[in-house]
């Protein structure tokens, strides 16, 4: 009887930890959005380093200080099969005082070249929404046919979840009413979820979501969808983050400035 008690036992704990592989195997696939039925397609370009969905028909790159000094006239030139790079979000500023140091230059550079121009803002949590916002508008002049301000918010950390949603919302309030324009949100599919979600859904979002191939993993509207930070471009020395615009050229002209 006690070797049967401890077979019927070992074959149990057996069961269990089966079932429990496969609750983590299940959670995990859920997580990271695994069970992908999207039909997003992706095709490799060796010449841009990275595989691009070619499903959309604007695409674009997102730079900062990082970036280093770029040629913006390789960038605007260059096209590889159908694909060209039809837009730039700019780093311009971070926090209450932080200038980039090459936002001025690739402001500058990308115009002159006809790069379509974004700019952003990287909001940090626990400062003033509204000194943020007062940062940004003494740097960046905003022209008919740019692309609307953009705030990147994707921490709370030295914050709290109240705290960060009134900053934000001070933010987007003064900029909005200083432009005139409704900014875009940018943030992580993740982040955006957990932490902002139904309060903003009414802002453009530019959603960044890499960890498969397939669109980002949010329950509203998405605009602009940032799928890979290590893409290359013609002009930029170091690794790019991608973007593809989420609709048709008159969409993307009825997103810029009037």
């Amino acid at each position: 009887m006690p070797s049967l008690r401890k077979n019927i036992l070992s074959k149990f704990l057996i069961i269990v930890s089966v079932i429990c592989l496969l609750a983590v195997g299940y959670w995990y696939a859920k997580r990271f959005d695994l069970f992908n039925d999207n039909d997003t397609t992706f095709v490799r370009y060796p010449a841009f380093g990275i595989d691009v969905p070619t499903d959309f028909t604007i695409h674009g790159i997102d730079v900062s200080r990082y970036q280093k000094r770029i040629n913006w006239s390789l960038v605007k030139q260059m096209k590889v099969g159908n694909i060209k790079l039809g837009f730039s979000f700019i780093k311009a500023t971070e926090g209450i005082g932080f200038v980039d140091d090459m936002f001025r230059r690739n402001w500058k550079k990308s115009k002159e070249a006809g790069v379509i121009r974004g700019a952003y803002h990287y909001f940090i949590p626990y400062k003033s929404g509204k000194a943020q916002a007062e940062n940004f508008i003494a740097t960046v002049d905003l022209l008919p046919g740019d692309m609307p301000p953009v705030l990147d918010v994707e921490t709370i950390t030295g914050s709290n979840p109240a705290e960060l949603k009134q900053n934000v919302k001070d933010w987007l309030q003064t900029i909005e009413g200083i432009y005139k324009a409704r900014p875009i949100i940018y943030s992580n599919a993740d982040f955006y979820t957990r932490y902002l979600g139904d309060d903003f859904n009414a802002y453009p979002l530019w959603a960044a979501h890499y960890l498969q191939k397939s669109e980002p993993r949010v329950s509203r509207p998405w605009n602009v969808w940032q799928h890979s930070q290590s893409g290359r471009v013609n002009g930029i020395a170091t690794s790019v983050d991608f973007n593809a615009f989420n609709g048709d050229s008159a969409a993307f002209k009825a997103l810029l400035l009037k």
